[in-house]
């Protein structure tokens, strides 16, 4: 069993590097002295999320399909530490494409989980707030119930899809003692993240920037808390050190609330825009019975009480990173 925890200098495999978080990721462990190989098919990544990194000589950038990479087992091998990124991301792609939502969660996951189990090799997977469901409590615990929609709705799909790779990936804890440590991002957003599949804030910042009406989907009173995405790199970074976080959940995410409403309205503010705001039906902006959660809000404190760290960049500095504002 190799060693856990990713200190400077160590070979570390991210999955889905190309992406927003991942590139984060990759820029926080190259700077610190690694060596960072990516796997991305681009699908959603995007190779200019890379491009300030090229340069590094402890970069490598492998093109390829996690599900059907021929030389996974080995770069697993290779690696200190596995960060699984790669995963269907944003609304609009789960509503609109859900075969491929639910292959792309599932086929990868178990993919990434048998390379990395010959040689134990530690690794984390991050999941998605979205398993939490319909729940009504104030906060989410990990330890919670999990309330999911029915399947006749498919904007449950990538819920589910997420839950079974947490269930998936602490089985292989259990059973043949790989070191796996789950986490479930809440909202994570800053610089690079494109409104391209449905990401509400960079959505609602493109379009005040262009003086364009910024459409909020529903009554706007449901809630979400956003997380500068250096904040949760920071929390991923932390984790990978921690051997004791091996065969766990953490949650991670700010505790500032704030009403989708009350978003818009803010980032019209801060960007000093014209832009009017407009309520849009879900039924105009989904499929019919499309179904949202009313509160997303993380309880943080069990990541707190494994690193030391909760996420603590306000808001308003949040959206002005994301507008590009100094």
């Amino acid at each position: 069993m190799k060693p856990s925890g990713v200190p400077e200098a160590q070979n570390t495999l991210i999955t889905g590097g190309a992406g927003f978080i991942g590139s984060h990721l990759a820029g926080r462990l190259l700077g610190q002295g690694g060596r960072v190989m990516v796997i991305d098919d681009f699908s959603t990544g995007s190779r200019d999320n890379l491009t300030h990194l090229a340069d590094n000589p402890g970069l490598t950038i492998i093109e390829d399909d996690v599900t059907h990479c021929p030389a996974l087992g080995q770069l697993v091998a290779d690696s200190d530490y596995v960060f699984h990124l790669a995963a269907a991301v944003g609304v609009d792609l789960v509503v609109q494409s859900p075969i491929r939502t639910i292959e792309t969660n599932l086929k990868s996951t178990e993919a990434i989980l048998e390379a990395a189990a010959p040689n134990r090799t530690p690794l984390l997977l991050p999941s998605s707030s979205e398993v939490y469901g319909k729940s009504s409590r104030e906060g989410f615990d990990e330890n919670d119930d999990l309330l999911i929609g029915p399947p006749t709705l498919g904007r449950w799909s990538y819920a589910c899809s997420k839950l079974m790779d947490e269930f998936l990936a602490l089985a292989f804890h259990n059973e043949r003692q790989l070191p796996v440590t789950v986490v479930r991002l809440f909202n994570t957003v800053g610089p690079r993240q494109t409104g391209r599949y449905g990401m509400v804030l960079p959505r609602f910042v493109e379009a005040a920037k262009a003086n364009e009406p910024i459409r909020v989907f529903g009554d706007g009173q449901q809630s979400r808390c956003f997380c500068h995405v250096n904040d949760t790199v920071e929390s991923l970074l932390r984790l990978a050190k921690c051997d004791r976080a091996a065969g766990n959940v953490f949650n991670i995410g700010s505790t500032e609330e704030v009403t989708i409403l009350g978003l818009a309205k803010r980032v019209v503010e801060l960007t000093g825009s014209q832009s009017t705001v407009e309520l849009v039906p879900y039924e105009q902006a989904y499929d019919p019975g499309f179904e949202d959660m009313q509160r997303r809000k993380p309880v943080i404190d069990k990541l707190e009480q494994f690193t030391g760290f909760r996420p603590s960049i306000p808001l308003d500095d949040i959206i002005r990173s994301v507008a590009g504002i100094a």
